[in-house]
């Protein structure tokens, strides 16, 4: 079954609703308006929480609704409601034509359509039974409890969305999707004597719950949480100062996600207010960085097959070897700007405006092994994981906490550490870039980014790279 098959029946069947009677309405509602569309939204959604070896709570919701919205100049009219009727939408469509009294322009013309199919329709929240959930969740706190003596506490948590979206713009022009999106998050506490220290690792993707069924694959989670706990059980007070910083591959590419990748969405540029405003085809890094937004990455937790404006998600390249290429953008800043959409117009719901938001950031690899990095470095910090963070889009400033890292001394990975904290400019950081690792990782799927107080789900990715001179904020005294 298409998604448009799927949302035929889920948006204008089942919910009474006459597919020509709706395209009347929304392009009486947008005559006149530069852009705007009907965003239809279905969605189901699933937990579950293990603590304390017991299942602690189980959740299960579903919403729905439309927002409708006309584009002119700078201004958009938005309306939403979860009631889906064409009642409803008829008086949205009355709210939303203020915005564009006076005007009348020619509407924009509809995104190209695509037959690409980034991941499986299948709904993941009925395909494996309650039941099995809560045993799967049972084993993986039976399991990381009798990996080593010192695990005192087991968090295990199951969730999964099933999202269903449909497109209606003011020329008749139709697109739809349907978003898988489950997730494992796996928390563990070690305790030695009076010392409590904490470990984490999650999981996830547009799939279905059978992949955290497969023992290789929840087994490898309760592993890493309990390593890192383990890890953290030994670690020392930070060293504080200037000093030259190793990122590890995967996951602490969320520090190029805040500190740099807001800083490229269009409409921080469009407004003048991100720190790469006017620096278009201005070096920005030091040669050999190349930095990459791509939608289009088969199951990966921040990929889509069409963005919340039905612009099909592409691979774009915001910074190549150095030199910036190109912002991440949504219909209406693209507009503004002159430019084109990058398929980066996103949405939390119905009930919340476009705007553009990254999918899967990451920097593309370079030539040196990660070996070769780290012995480059006389005395340093090896920060492999990351915990929260604050950015200032404006002027680039960023501060990071660590929730894994090391020393490095003399070339060689030395004592793990605690409470270490990064502190730096986002632009700054990127010039100062001095050895870019051949191990690109993605993240495993457990990102979700905040902006305008909407969250989505996003993905990240870095090899290894070396940071020359990096402000490390410590426990050391």
């Amino acid at each position: 079954m298409t998604a448009i098959t799927e949302t035929d029946t889920l948006f204008f069947e089942r919910a009474g609703m006459n597919r020509a009677r709706i395209d009347s309405i929304v392009a009486e509602a947008l005559h006149g308006a530069d852009d705007g569309e009907l965003f239809l939204e279905y969605a189901a959604y699933e937990s579950l929480a293990f603590d304390d070896g017991r299942l602690k709570s189980a959740a299960f919701d579903t919403s729905q609704g439309f927002g409708l919205r006309a584009v002119a100049g700078e201004a958009s009219g938005y309306s939403h409601s979860s009631e889906l009727s064409e009642d409803a939408i008829r008086r949205a469509g009355e709210t939303v034509k203020a915005v564009r009294e006076g005007r009348g322009g020619a509407f924009a013309a509809a995104p190209s359509g695509t037959n690409r199919a980034l991941y499986t329709e299948d709904n993941p929240l009925g395909l494996v039974e309650f039941e099995t959930k809560v045993k799967l969740l049972a084993d993986i706190d039976a399991y990381a409890r009798a990996r080593d003596a010192r695990v005192h506490q087991v968090m295990a948590s199951l969730s999964g969305t099933w999202q269903a979206i449909r497109i209606v713009r003011g020329d008749g022009a139709h697109a739809a999707d349907i978003r898988p999106l489950v997730r494992l998050s796996i928390s563990v506490v070690a305790k030695d004597g009076s010392r409590m220290e904490s470990g984490s690792f999650g999981t996830g993707g547009r799939v279905t719950f059978e992949r955290y069924l497969e023992p290789e694959t929840w087994r490898h989670a309760a592993d890493e949480a309990v390593r890192q706990a383990l890890v953290n059980l030994e670690s020392v007070d930070t060293p504080a100062g200037e000093m030259a910083v190793v990122l590890g591959p995967g996951w602490p590419g969320v520090l190029l996600h805040e500190a740099v990748g807001h800083g490229l969405e269009g409409d921080f540029n469009r407004k003048k207010t991100s720190a790469f405003a006017g620096l278009m085809g201005e070096r920005v890094a030091t040669p050999g960085v190349t930095v990459v937004d791509d939608g289009t990455i088969a199951d990966r937790r921040g990929s889509l097959t069409i963005d919340d404006e039905g612009t099909p998600s592409q691979r774009n390249v915001l910074i190549e070897d150095g030199i910036l290429t190109g912002f991440i953008q949504d219909r209406m800043n693209a507009r503004l700007m002159g430019a084109e959409s990058t398929g980066n117009g996103r949405r939390q719901s119905h009930a919340h405006l476009p705007i553009p938001r990254m999918t899967n950031t990451f920097m593309l690899e370079g030539a040196h092994g990660p070996g070769e990095i780290l012995a480059s470095v006389k005395k340093g910090l090896y920060a492999v994981a990351f915990g929260g963070g604050q950015v200032d889009i404006t002027s680039g400033k960023f501060v990071f906490t660590c929730t894994e890292a090391y020393r490095i001394e003399d070339g060689r990975v030395g004592a793990p550490v605690k409470g270490a904290t990064l502190i730096g400019n986002g632009p700054d950081v990127l010039t100062k870039v001095s050895m870019i690792g051949d191990d690109l990782e993605l993240d495993h799927g457990v990102g979700t980014c905040g902006k305008e107080g909407q969250g989505v789900p996003v993905g990240v990715g870095l090899p290894t790279i070396k940071v020359g001179s990096l402000t490390v904020g410590g426990t050391a005294v």
